[in-house]
């Protein structure tokens, strides 16, 4: 079994799969007579001819050392998980080589932050990490087929 290091979540090495979802360090613009930050389009919704939904995840957790051993990825459209609690949780991504995922790369995703993974971007399943949590998502719906999933020899993630 090959093992894997939980890397911290950046935006340059993350950008390879898809954005970061947190405010930046400046505001883009204030709005609401002044009392609310506007942090604009940090992500897009890419939907081909389908439409964009809100749907809430609710995840059991997952302990470290996890084993990883199935994969998914949407063709069709972007994916984007929003915690809605307080806690860190894992975003397991890897690149397209020819149709099959390559290797795994595992980020620690801080409390409050979200990830938006591109159109075809293999990950694994949503792991909360210690207790369950729920993640309001936004990906597509419409006519085609938006889920291919592959099991793999597991890879362990450590911290």
């Amino acid at each position: 079994m090959s093992t894997i290091r939980i890397e911290p979540l950046t935006a340059a090495a993350f950008a390879p799969f898809g954005e970061v979802l947190a405010p930046k360090p400046v505001a883009d613009r204030m709005i609401n007579a002044g009392r609310c930050e506007r942090h604009h389009a940090l992500a897009m919704v890419e939907r081909g001819d389908g439409e964009a939904i809100i749907s809430i995840f609710r995840s059991e957790p997952v302990s470290l050392p996890y084993d990883c051993d199935l994969l998914e990825r949407h063709p069709l459209g972007s994916q984007a998980f929003m915690p809605m609690g307080p806690d860190a949780w894992l975003s397991v991504v890897a690149p397209d080589e020819h149709g099959r995922p390559g290797p795994l790369r595992a980020f620690l995703v801080p409390p409050g932050v979200g990830v938006n993974l591109r159109a075809g971007t293999w990950h694994g399943v949503l792991t909360p990490l210690d207790r369950p949590a729920d993640f309001l998502v936004i990906d597509r719906e419409g006519a085609g087929v938006n889920l291919e999933e592959v099991v793999i020899p597991p890879v362990r993630i450590i911290a």
